[in-house]
């Protein structure tokens, strides 16, 4: 969990500002997702595809319940 001062410091970037930490952190650790034997590499990828599919399917049905007549 980020501390306060993080979150507060996050919260007064802007878009591009945290875009840009955003592509850093993903240039800095996309090789290690690629490390181990190819098993393991592909476990990986797996459950970050899962993670990616409950998220978005979340998002979805957020968005549809947000659109439903009251």
């Amino acid at each position: 969990m980020y501390s306060q001062e993080t979150l507060e410091y996050y919260k007064r970037m802007t878009n591009s500002e945290r875009l840009a930490v955003t592509l850093k952190m993903i240039d800095e650790q996309f090789p290690y997702l690629q490390k181990g034997p190819p098993e393991v590499v592909a476990r990986r990828f797996e459950l970050l595809r899962r993670e990616n599919d409950l998220r978005n399917k979340a998002m979805l049905e957020c968005i549809a319940r947000s659109k439903e007549p009251s």
